[in-house]
C-alpha cells in the first residue's frame, strides 16, 4: 500500500533543530527553503545544490520547497512585478533541474500566519499557539491604531477588545504586539509599527477580487514553465482563514479553491492541503476538499485545531481536535492508492514541551512537539493501512 512520505521542516543551517535531530525523529525527507536569498531574487543552481548537499550528507533528501516566496509587488501587480515573475520562473526551472519538484508558496499579503499568543499553557504544562479575535482587535484598534480601523469592527467587537486590553499589563501589551507582527518564517525579526502601516498603505486599493486577479495572472505565467519542467505548485491556504488588518484573503474557503483551480486548469496548479488552516474555518469540509480536489493536492500539512469559541481557536494535539484526523488520513491513503502517488507530509506545528523550553526555536517548530506529532501520525497511518489491506483481502 502506498503511504505518505514523512518529512519535517528545517529552516536551514541556522536552525537550532539540527538535521541529525530530524533524522532521529524518523523523517526521511526535508522541507526547507533558501531563506537567506532576498524575496524576488533568483534561486541559483549552485545555491540549491549547496543546500541539497548539506541535507544529503545528513542522510536525508530535500523533497519539498517551503516556500518559494512571492514578492509583494507580484501580489499587487505593481512596480517590478514582471521582473519578479521572470525570476520566479527561473527559480522553478532551477529547482526542477536539481530534482526538487514540489514547490509550496502562499499569496497572503504582507504577513504569513498570525497568532496572538505563542505560549498558551495547556493542562499538562506544554505550550501551544492560539488566536484570540478580541486580542487581535485590541492590537489593531488600540495598539497599532491602523487608519480607519474603526470601520472594520462593530461597536460590540471594539468594546470586547477594550475589555480584553484593560486586563493586560504593559509587558503583556508589548508581547501581544510582538506576537502579531512576527516576521516571515525563517526570520526572527519582527515588523515595526511604521513598517506594517507603510505596507498596509500599498494594499489600500486592493480587494479580494483584485488580489485574486493578480494571483491568477501570476499562475498563468508560471504554470507553463512548471508544466515544462514537471514541477508541482502547491498554494498554502490563508492562516487564519479570514481577513486580518483589513487585508484581502483569497485562499480561505472551498469557493476560493474552486475559483483558483477553474481559472488555471493545470493539474500542477495545486494545493498544500493544510488541515489546520482550512480546518480553522468551520464552514470548510476537509473531507469534501479531498473528494473534489484530490488530484490537486501535492503536499500535506497535518495538524489540528480546537475552537474554544467563535472568536478563539488554538493548536491542539495532532490526533485530538475539531478535525477527525483519522478520517482524513484514511481518505488520503485511499486517494494515494488510487492515484499511485505518495504525497509528502509533515506534522505541522507542535506543542512546546518543557524539554525544549530553553532552546530558541521558531514558534510551533520545536523538535519534541513535532516528533510527537510525526510518531502519532505514523502510527495512525500504519493502523489504517493495515485495516484497509485486510478489508481488500476479504
Amino acid at each position: 500500500m502506498i503511504k505518505m512520505q514523512q518529512t519535517m521542516r528545517w529552516f536551514g543551517p541556522q536552525d537550532s533543530v539540527k538535521l541529525l535531530d530530524i533524522k532521529q525523529a524518523g523523517a526521511a525527507g526535508i522541507v526547507t527553503a533558501l531563506h537567506q536569498i532576498p524575496v524576488g531574487e533568483i534561486w541559483t543552481v549552485p545555491a540549491i545544490k549547496e543546500r541539497q548537499q548539506i541535507i544529503k550528507e545528513a542522510g536525508l533528501e530535500w523533497i519539498v520547497v517551503e516556500s518559494l516566496p512571492v514578492h509583494e509587488e507580484i501580489k499587487r501587480a505593481t512596480g517590478n512585478y514582471l521582473l519578479y515573475i521572470e525570476n520566479y520562473k527561473i527559480s522553478i526551472k532551477n529547482l526542477s533541474d536539481c530534482g526538487i519538484k514540489v514547490i509550496t508558496y502562499n499569496f497572503m499579503p504582507i504577513l504569513d500566519w498570525v497568532r496572538t499568543n505563542h505560549n498558551f499553557v495547556n493542562e499538562d504544562g506544554s505550550k501551544a499557539l492560539l488566536y484570540n479575535q478580541d486580542a487581535f482587535t485590541y492590537f489593531d484598534v488600540y495598539l497599532l491604531k491602523r487608519p480607519n480601523v474603526e470601520n472594520d469592527y462593530s461597536e460590540t467587537e471594539k468594546e470586547n477588545a477594550l475589555q480584553f486590553g484593560s486586563q493586560l499589563s504593559e509587558e503583556e501589551k508589548a508581547l501581544l504586539f510582538k506576537n502579531v507582527l512576527l516576521g516571515l518564517p525563517g526570520s526572527k525579526i519582527n515588523f515595526t509599527a511604521e513598517q506594517i502601516l507603510s505596507l498596509l498603505e500599498d494594499y489600500a486599493d486592493i480587494d479580494n477580487a483584485k488580489l485574486r486577479e493578480n494571483l491568477i495572472y501570476f499562475l498563468t505565467q508560471i504554470a507553463p514553465i512548471a508544466s515544462e519542467y514537471g514541477a508541482k505548485l502547491a498554494i498554502h491556504p490563508d492562516d487564519p482563514p479570514f481577513s486580518v488588518l483589513g487585508l484581502p484573503r483569497i485562499v480561505s474557503t472551498e469557493e476560493d479553491l474552486k475559483a483558483i483551480f477553474d481559472a488555471v486548469p493545470f493539474n500542477l496548479n495545486g494545493l498544500c492541503y493544510c488541515t489546520g488552516s482550512l480546518g480553522a474555518n468551520p464552514d470548510n469540509s476537509l473531507e469534501r476538499i479531498i473528494d473534489d480536489y484530490g488530484d490537486r493536492i501535492h503536499f500535506l500539512h497535518l495538524r489540528n485545531t480546537f475552537r474554544e469559541s467563535e472568536t478563539i481557536f488554538r493548536e491542539s494535539e495532532h490526533l485530538k481536535g475539531d478535525t477527525k484526523i483519522e478520517i482524513i488520513v484514511e481518505k488520503l491513503l485511499l486517494l494515494m492508492n488510487k492515484t499511485k502517488v505518495s504525497l509528502p507530509m509533515r506534522p505541522d506545528h507542535g506543542f512546546l514541551h518543557s524539554v525544549d523550553a530553553t532552546k530558541e526555536t521558531y514558534p510551533g517548530y520545536s523538535l519534541v512537539g513535532r516528533l510527537k506529532g510525526l510518531a502519532e501520525l505514523r502510527g495512525l497511518e500504519m493502523g489504517i493501512a493495515y485495516k484497509l489491506t485486510q478489508l481488500s483481502a476479504e
